[in-house]
């Protein structure tokens, strides 16, 4: 499929970045494949925000990896599947589950405070062959201890820590505020074969377009979870990586799959705010308004049911009754354990005058996490040769219809270890004539048809109302009139944001909004096409399940325009 016309963006002075591998994304996934390439290669990080703008910082659970003698990777191969109800590729569980101990020794040597048996405190580092002495906690679907975490604040400390050891190495830049638009393939500069050779990014501070050429680019741009009203994540989840790829003509799969986590935090002064799973774990328990527990009667094992199971508990109770939100009360475990295992949850909601010790927590569930994404190998690996994928916004087939808790981080990790061993082996064959982009001449982009716009309420009318109809009409609980509905709107968006987007010069709200307007299309496209329930994906006009799982595969088709949702979808299962 063709790229959108070259418009709407102001043309840079000239100069074009440079780099052997240009990496968009400053989480997990991104910093991490930037740490394990080589100190002799140019690497450059790209960062739509802040650097720790990303859903890495705010995890706070943990990664689940096999460490104690009494579990096994056999025992977390079989949660996973379990989890992913029927549609997880087993060899790939396998290859993720199986690298969870050099990940976690990685992280030690790298300085990241996990917790300690004795207290379950955070203190120094652990060192790589004491994983022994790690505290393990326990999340819904694991059948065992198996959580490696810091804390309630895991994400923020494997993140300092990341970043860290990435400001210490000479060879890697990390550029904030950097927003990219779109991917450059090679054929459509010189006819030639199809290879990404880089991007053309937003300079969010210098208010102009730069061009970045690299011999290899990464996309590690997180989930898609704000294309929700309600979401537990970062402003920055808008589903950017997934959108490029699939203009650039890559495969997009299992969009359906978006995982809604139980339980958010439901107070005015503090959205967005994850309450984590690992409180259950502990032995939280969910109540309606009357103190009544309500999951066993969901679910065998109650509040450590999967997530699915437990966000549709909750929204089936919260209409049945028409309530607001529900309650997670741990106030049992005692002021002194509640402190001690969640200081930051504790901390910030007493920041609001909650106090989590003495009364339950009003909770909601919300939009959290992108289960499919770019179709990847692998070693994340894309459709287009020269572009790689890894974390939330690829689909390797680890999360199958329903991701497990603190699987996540485990996936980025092992995919970034896996995608450098390969970057690397292309690189060393770079001066073949495929592979080489020296002589690649980038074209400027065109902004003489363009103009500053004068009515960017546009932006945020139509923000708000993807957000509002996806939420509606493609939230816990789907129909096909709903999705009909949805897709609807959504082709009259996607016009507008068309039609806007090539008239006017770019903003940062533009590019977000024009990547939400494509993500939702596809969840729509792949919901439609589920003629099930199955994991996240539940529709009361096909409540059972079918015998055969089946991933749902969007094609992008490289004739049509990329706006037109109606042409553009060659559709699969």
């Amino acid at each position: 499929m063709e790229s959108e016309p070259e418009a709407g963006i102001q043309g840079d002075t000239g100069q074009v970045h440079q780099a052997d591998v240009l990496i968009v994304g400053s989480g997990a996934a991104g910093l991490t494949c930037a740490l394990r390439l080589p100190t002799e290669l140019k690497v450059i990080v790209l960062s739509k925000a802040d650097t720790n703008e990303a859903s890495t910082f705010y995890a706070q659970g943990g990664i689940a990896a096999v460490i104690d003698d009494d579990d096994s990777l056999d025992a977390h191969v079989q949660d996973t599947l379990i989890c992913g109800a029927g549609l997880c590729h087993d060899q790939v569980v396998e290859q993720v589950v199986a690298g969870g101990r050099e990940v976690i020794s990685w992280l030690t040597e790298l300085g990241v405070p996990f917790s300690r048996q004795k207290t379950g405190s955070c203190s120094e580092p652990t060192a790589a062959n004491d994983l022994a002495s790690l505290h393990l906690t326990q999340e819904g679907g694991h059948s065992h201890r198996r959580i490696i975490h810091s804390a309630d604040s895991t994400g923020a400390a494997i993140w300092v820590a990341l970043h860290q050891a990435a400001q210490a190495r000479t060879n890697i830049s990390i550029l904030p505020h950097r927003t990219a638009i779109d991917l450059i393939d090679k054929r459509k500069i010189d006819a030639g074969s199809a290879r990404c050779v880089g991007a053309y990014v937003f300079n969010q501070a210098m208010n102009r377009v730069e061009t970045f050429q690299a011999h290899a680019l990464v996309l590690a741009t997180g989930g898609a979870s704000k294309t929700y009203l309600y979401t537990s994540n970062p402003e920055v989840a808008t589903g950017d990586g997934i959108a490029m790829a699939w203009r650039a003509g890559c495969r997009v799969a299992n969009m359906e799959f978006m995982q809604f986590h139980p339980t958010c935090l439901f107070h005015p002064e503090l959205r967005s705010f994850l309450i984590s799973e690992a409180l259950r774990g502990e032995g939280a328990h969910l109540k309606l308004p009357s103190g009544e527990r309500f999951m066993p009667r969901f679910h065998r094992h109650a509040e450590l049911a999967p997530r699915d199971v437990v966000a549709r508990a909750i929204d089936h109770e919260m209409k049945r009754l028409g309530i607001d939100c529900v309650y997670l009360d741990i106030r049992h475990r005692g002021v002194q354990f509640i402190q001690e295992h969640f200081p930051t949850i504790y901390q910030r909601c007493l920041a609001v005058g909650l106090d989590i010790s003495q009364e339950p927590i009003p909770v909601v569930p919300a939009a959290h996490y992108t289960c499919g994404g770019i179709v990847t190998q692998i070693d994340g690996s894309t459709d287009l040769p020269g572009l790689f994928a890894l974390g939330e916004t690829a689909f390797t087939g680890l999360h199958g219809a329903n991701r497990m808790a603190s699987n996540s981080l485990l996936e980025c990790f092992v995919l970034a270890f896996s995608a450098t061993q390969t970057i690397v082996q292309q690189l060393s064959e770079r001066t073949q004539t495929t592979l080489s982009i020296e002589n690649v001449a980038i074209p400027e982009w065109d902004e003489s048809q363009v103009e500053d716009s004068d009515e960017d309420i546009v932006i945020t009318h139509n923000w708000l109302e993807l957000r509002r109809l996806m939420w509606n009409y493609v939230g816990i609980v789907r129909t096909d009139k709903r999705l009909a509905r949805a897709k609807r709107r959504i082709e009259l968006l996607q016009s507008e944001i068309h039609e806007y987007y090539s008239h006017y010069r770019v903003t940062n709200d533009l590019l977000e909004l024009r990547n939400l307007v494509t993500v939702a299309q596809l969840i729509v496209a792949c919901a439609a096409l589920r003629k099930e329930s199955r994991g996240l994906h539940y529709t009361t006009d096909y409540p059972d399940t079918l015998p055969i799982a089946k991933d749902t595969v969007l094609t992008p088709i490289r004739s049509s325009p990329a706006y037109s949702s109606a042409e553009n979808l060659e559709l699969s299962r």
